[in-house]
């Protein structure tokens, strides 16, 4: 079982093999919440992009990037 010390300022270092179980690597976040039982749960608060897909409901219809540029390039110029 992989185990981590806890220095004097209350830092640890997730152990590799933990790291890569939970997908994450530096500059990603990482939830703990205490269970009903007491335990103590690590989970990733960092989520993959990919899992964001669908979650916005479509309204009206596409809109092409040139498209976009040129509303932009209207709305900078005051027109």
């Amino acid at each position: 079982m992989p185990t981590a010390k806890i220095s004097a300022d209350g830092r640890i270092t997730v152990p590799k093999e933990i790291r890569e179980h939970l997908g994450v690597g530096p500059g990603d976040d990482l939830d703990f919440q205490i269970s009903d039982r007491g335990d103590v749960v690590v989970t990733t608060a960092t989520v993959d992009i990919r899992m964001l897909k669908g979650m916005l409901k479509r309204r009206g219809p596409t809109v092409s990037l040139a498209a976009m540029n040129r509303a932009v390039r209207r709305g900078a110029s005051g027109r």
